[in-house]
């Protein structure tokens, strides 16, 4: 539990397998009442099969599931309620919306179904509409709807119930990007106004990133790091968060000591280059000639076209342009140093031509020591 308030989602040891393929192991997470929390990972990580462990489609093979003190699936005690008697919202994918009903009666079928007053159903279902911009579409049949406003008819009827969780299965994956950044924006807006608990799935980062009170990266049907968004992108815990979240140039190498509260590392370049010597944070509790992983992201590296004071400028290394690419705000410029390619992000744009000798650098507190786990599949 955090500081938002009481715990609302306790997944307890959860695992769920398909036949001999592990698909969720030993997940464990509580998730605050109010929080936006977002699952990510690549397809096949586990995360679409935990949520849908939450909301009832699948039955676990260990652990147990509590919403609001709840229990709701308990291998060891034999429960797993319906989807319908766990008081969740879902969205998918699809929308999966009504065809044949209108908008106002899609959004109302929830409390039709669970016998609300006609005068409550009413109330409640013109209020929600007005939340998510739909109240002029009431009479409007689904089939008449652009992909956007179908979202949010999917989102009205997920809590026009006010259900205690409202799950989200990938949501916007079926819009295009410019209607995606949109959707991202009006569903923080409605979560928050609402106050409703999320969890939300999905394999986009900047999705992830820009919503979430907190992600939980997967991978292997296993968690990975839990954190708010920033710590995720800043301070991976492992080489997989790294490279998963935005790009990080990785580098393996050996560690040669501390200096304070850095980490002394040597990488080998390959033949014909001598090995670099860098410092970086992390490495605390490893000893001196095991591997690490430098990870440096591309817009903590500095390009030089002539060599600066390595004093001024912390880790110092010279390279070779690959190739550069101009992406309006920025600059990208990999560059060839011994058997690595480094991607550069500037905002500098020097004249750099395929093959020019150029200095880069990064400060120490901008590269991370990390474990390896880049032979996991997603």
């Amino acid at each position: 539990m955090n500081a938002r308030g009481k715990t609302m989602v306790e997944l307890d040891h959860l695992g769920k397998n398909f036949d001999t393929e592990v698909a969720v192991r030993d997940v464990s997470l509580l998730v605050a009442q109010g929080e936006f929390v977002t699952l990510l990972g690549p397809s096949g990580c586990g995360k679409t099969t935990t949520l849908r462990c939450l909301a009832g489609l699948e039955r676990p093979d260990a652990g147990e599931i509590r919403i609001d003190g709840e229990t709701v699936a308990s291998v060891e005690r034999r429960i797993n309620r319906n989807p319908e008697d766990r008081n969740i919202g879902m969205v998918f994918q699809s929308y999966a919306l009504w065809p044949h009903m209108t908008v106002f009666d899609n959004v109302a079928y929830g409390l039709r179904v669970r016998g609300a007053p006609v005068s409550v159903i009413r109330q409640r279902t013109m209020r929600v509409l007005e939340l998510v911009g739909l109240a002029n579409l009431a009479d409007r049949y689904a089939t008449k709807l652009s992909g956007g406003q179908c979202q949010r008819v999917a989102v009205a009827r997920a809590i026009v119930y006010e259900p205690k969780v409202v799950l989200f299965d990938e949501p916007l994956s079926n819009l295009d990007a410019k209607l995606r950044e949109q959707m991202r924006v009006e569903l923080v807006r409605l979560q928050k106004e609402v106050g409703i608990t999320s969890i939300y799935v999905t394999h986009d980062q900047s999705e992830a990133l820009v919503m979430s009170d907190r992600v939980v990266v997967m991978n292997k049907g296993a968690i990975q790091q839990v954190g708010d968004p920033q710590t995720i992108y800043t301070r991976p815990v492992n080489t997989f968060v790294a490279n998963f979240i935005g790009v990080a140039n990785l580098m393996e190498g050996i560690v040669l000591g501390r200096s304070g509260e850095l980490c002394e590392m040597e990488i080998p370049l390959g033949e014909g280059h001598a090995a670099l010597h860098v410092r970086a944070r992390g490495g605390d509790l490893v000893s001196p000639g095991q591997r690490l992983i430098l990870s440096v992201r591309p817009e903590d590296v500095s390009v030089h076209l002539r060599k600066p004071d390595s004093a001024s400028t912390g880790n110092l290394f010279e390279g070779e342009v690959i190739d550069t690419i101009y992406l309006g705000n920025f600059l990208e410029c990999r560059v060839r140093v011994g058997r690595y390619e480094i991607s550069v992000q500037t905002d500098h744009f020097e004249p750099l031509v395929p093959a020019q000798k150029v200095f880069l650098s990064f400060h120490p507190d901008c590269g991370l020591c990390l474990t390896d786990s880049r032979g996991a599949k997603g």
